[in-house]
């Protein structure tokens, strides 16, 4: 709390700077959810109920911007990052006698300069990966265990457990009536002089990304078509030492005061000199982890995700259905595997004050999952199901 406390003394200090200093704008939101939490599982047809719980959580968040003039600018988002005292990322969960710790740490920066018909930037920047769901299939295709607890590529996790931002360089330009931009980003800081199992190609393997994005209208419809290209091997989640490749597209189409939102990506990855990883600890890799290599694997699989979306008013809900066949061989994996995911997200916001000094919300929200697991050569098919139903209550300034 002391630090919390600090870094908002420190931007409102900055924020009354002196005229020949850039001005400095601070806002930011608030939130508290209180979380049912229901899983239940059949694994090899032995029906398990898992038990329910109820969180309560709370979040705050701390922006900042700054026009340094000449179309040059700065902003960054301070932020939550801690996953302890059973929280979820960027949440702080309520701890024994008041136990809990929440810390506010940089979570995007990100400086650069707009024109009038192009913009370039660097640093930790934001995906906006909540409504874009190309980096989930990208970095979750595959589980690294069928639990509840996993990871998978729907319920945003790379907006829950990648914060939602990459260290890179964007660059976005006018063409033709639309925007083209390209961003490079660096996944990982595995390069080391030496070629040993753990990075395997020496100096230059760092995990690299190109996202390529080109965002125009066909008539009142907005299409994005897109395609990110792993252009080093990479450290995954499931899967290390890795290069794969997605494409697709998001369509937003209005209907009224309403619209549609429509999603669909594929992605593929063949890496005959994988790595399977067998334990995870501290924060370097894709899905925020290290790993200690020691499984080589034939890294076969591919997959889809697709997204119907619709907003009116208050309303925001969206369905996605995902579907990844991983034809891996390594020790312990020498039959295919296919996941099924289908995930729901609903909510309804109620604002209670709005003004153009801040908002104060009420939004209760449901999120559903269901996972299917079908491995060639075992009957039936294992299961788990997870069922979120929250109550957020939300300021923003």
């Amino acid at each position: 709390m002391k630090k919390m406390l600090s870094l908002a003394a420190m931007f409102a200090v900055l924020s009354y700077a002196s005229p020949a200093s850039a001005e400095l704008k601070i806002s930011g939101d608030a939130a508290t959810r209180v979380r049912g939490q229901f899983n239940n599982s059949d694994i090899g047809g032995v029906k398990t109920i898992n038990s329910d719980d109820i969180k309560y959580q709370y979040r705050v968040r701390l922006k900042a911007s700054a026009d340094l003039g000449d179309g040059y600018f700065f902003k960054t988002l301070i932020a939550n990052e801690e996953t302890s005292n059973g929280g979820t990322p960027g949440w702080s969960t309520v701890g024994n006698l008041n136990s809990e710790k929440f810390q506010l740490e940089v979570s995007n920066f990100y400086f650069g300069r707009s024109l009038e018909n192009c913009h370039y930037q660097v640093g930790r920047l934001p995906l906006n990966s909540f409504n874009n769901p190309i980096f989930d299939l990208t970095l979750y295709p595959v589980p690294k265990d069928f639990t509840n607890s996993s990871v998978y590529a729907v319920d945003v996790p790379v907006f829950q457990w990648n914060y939602d931002r990459a260290y890179g360089v964007n660059y976005g330009t006018k063409v033709g009536n639309g925007d083209l931009n390209a961003t490079l980003v660096v996944l990982d800081n595995n390069s080391v002089k030496e070629d040993t199992q753990t990075t395997g190609d020496g100096l230059f393997n760092d995990g690299y990304l190109l996202h390529l994005t080109y965002k125009t209208n066909i008539g009142d419809v907005t299409v994005e078509p897109q395609a990110l290209i792993v252009l080093t091997d990479a450290q995954g989640g499931a899967y290390q030492k890795i290069s794969p490749n997605t494409f697709g597209a998001n369509a937003t189409i209005p209907a009224g005061k309403s619209k549609i939102g429509l999603s669909g990506f594929y992605t593929v990855c063949k890496d005959n000199k994988g790595v399977r990883g067998t334990t995870y600890s501290s924060t370097t890799t894709m899905d925020n982890s290290t790993i200690l290599l020691s499984t080589p694997a034939n890294v076969d699989y591919n997959g889809y995700l697709l997204r119907l979306k619709g907003e009116s008013g208050p309303v925001m809900a969206w369905i996605d259905y995902n579907k990844v066949n991983d034809n891996s061989r390594y020790t312990a994996h020498l039959t295919d595997v296919t996941y099924n995911n289908i995930f729901v997200w609903a909510q309804y916001k109620v604002n209670v004050h709005e003004s153009a000094l801040g908002t104060v919300s009420l939004t209760p929200t449901l999120r559903y999952r269901a996972t299917g697991r079908d491995t060639d050569g075992t009957p039936g098919t294992d299961r788990n199901n997870q069922l979120r139903t929250e109550l957020w209550a939300s300021v923003t300034f």
